[in-house]
């Protein structure tokens, strides 16, 4: 259907345009902070001639070149955009328009806003077009909107190409943070150190896989690595949980920051003594931007737009610094005609398209086949991943957890020990990490930097002294 004419110009200020690039001109400290602090770019400008102007100056600035009227004029003229430019007078007389070049940074600020304005009515003009050619379903089309309108407001629409060179200069920088000790790690600390040895933390834009068979406490391990994150970092999670409930979970993290056994908070046995340690606890964890979404009927496309907006809401933070799904095998379809394999494999793609567009690292826990209970030892293998084979092609990092005390005798003193069996390291090597599971809690530690049993009253049982003590494992 034809719109209706309309005479309604775009947002645009030519003022503040000719003003911030007049102080451009005239002022190298302006120069500095409209282009590294404002980050004004080319299709900030409404005026054509504005933004051949701005190439020009930005491209002299880059190469270190002295920028004034006469090097910006020389310059336009070797590229023949001169003219285009609107001439040598114009860009003489836009160093006469500038009313103080001390204010260029709010002039370049009125630039860019007009800019983002002008980008969300092309988004909207988009979205309409979509919404009256039925241009998917609903669900679908509001997630594609959504999706839209955020990379406008970050400004994070993909270029088509990047220059090696500045992806090499971008890594020299971080090489040298790394060896100067300015950085311990490249990624989110995961809080164990061993696995953080061998994975650098989880690296911004990956898909990590926490896989395990039923009761060896996958929802135990992520959760802890959740409290690393939030608590001891200050960096903000999205957690969402589709087995346990936010009641469940809270009584999980009170338990394993106050150390004292998870079955006695369910149950509502805190005796004096332990008072103090889960009053400190909530007191903590009340600091920590820690999120939970419980919601039991969770699709991937819904998965995606909450984050999306908990990523914006929390920029002050630096968006999230982790994202957590427990688990993969009960998340909705929103593809009701694919088959279950092919509906996982929906899911996982999902989670890595959404941990790549925020450049935040995901950390999925995924069911297994029965497989491993047919070998011996039954340790899992990539095989065993459940109902897709796409989850391994998705996933940057691969780990499987096995607790060796689930399948000894009843009779047997267990040892505590877990092995984290990093199967797949798409950027790096694989190989078993130890770590020790206080089942009391539950919580795991690393092997080589466990932390030391609580000193027990008279009377009362130590950490270890019975695994049904703390209820069963989730």
């Amino acid at each position: 259907m034809p719109q209706p004419p309309t005479s309604h110009v775009p947002p645009q200020n030519i003022e503040a345009e000719e003003s911030v690039l007049g102080a451009m001109l005239v002022s190298e400290s302006t120069l500095t902070r409209v282009i590294d602090e404002v980050k004004l770019h080319r299709e900030d400008f409404y005026l054509d001639r504005h933004k051949e102007i701005f190439d020009a100056v930005h491209d002299l600035y880059a190469a270190s070149q002295p920028v004034d009227e006469l090097s910006v004029s020389e310059a336009l003229s070797q590229r023949s955009k001169i003219d285009a430019a609107g001439g040598r007078h114009y860009i003489s007389e836009l160093t006469a328009k500038v009313p103080a070049a001390a204010n260029a940074k709010h002039y370049a600020e009125i630039v860019q806003q007009n800019s983002l304005l002008r980008r969300l009515l092309t988004a909207g003009q988009e979205i309409q077009g979509w919404v009256n050619e039925r241009d998917g379903a609903p669900k679908e089309l509001s997630e594609r909107a959504e999706k839209l309108l955020f990379e406008v407001a970050h400004k994070e629409q993909a270029s088509d190409f990047k220059l090696l060179g500045d992806i090499l200069h971008d890594e020299v920088d971080r090489l040298e943070k790394l060896s100067t000790g300015e950085t311990e790690l490249t990624g989110t600390p995961s809080g164990f150190r061993d696995v953080d040895a061998v994975t650098g933390g989880f690296q911004p834009g990956n898909l990590i896989i926490v896989a395990a068979r039923p009761a060896m406490g996958k929802s135990a391990l992520v959760a802890n690595i959740a409290e690393n994150v939030a608590v001891k970092r200050g960096r903000a999670v999205a957690f969402f949980s589709l087995e346990m409930s936010e009641v469940e979970l809270a009584q999980r993290f009170i338990a394993c920051r106050a150390r004292i056994s998870g079955d006695k908070l369910r149950k509502g046995q805190v005796n004096k003594r332990d008072w103090p340690k889960v009053l400190r606890a909530c007191n903590e964890l009340e600091e920590a931007p820690l999120w939970f979404d419980d919601s039991s009927d969770l699709g991937i496309l819904d998965l995606r737009a909450k984050a999306r907006r908990l990523h914006a809401q929390e920029q002050e933070r630096g968006g999230l610094g982790l994202i957590i799904l427990d688990y993969i095998q009960l998340m909705r379809s929103d593809d009701h005609r694919a088959n279950r394999v092919e509906q996982v494999g929906q899911i996982s793609r999902g989670l890595k398209i959404l941990a790549r567009e925020l450049e935040v690292p995901v950390v999925a826990i995924s069911q297994l086949s029965r497989a491993p209970e047919q070998r011996t030892p039954p340790k899992p293998q990539l095989s065993d991943l459940r109902e897709s084979g796409q989850i391994e092609q998705d996933a940057d990092v691969v780990a499987f957890l096995y607790r060796e005390d689930y399948y000894r005798d009843p009779e047997e003193e267990p040892d505590g020990l877990a092995d984290l069996i990093i199967a797949k390291h798409r950027n790096g090597p694989i190989g078993t990490r130890k770590l020790v599971f206080l089942d009391r809690y539950p919580k795991f530690a690393d092997h080589a930097h466990a932390e030391p049993p609580i000193e027990q009253p008279a009377g009362e049982a130590p950490p270890f002294e019975d695994a049904a003590a703390a209820g069963p494992d989730f």
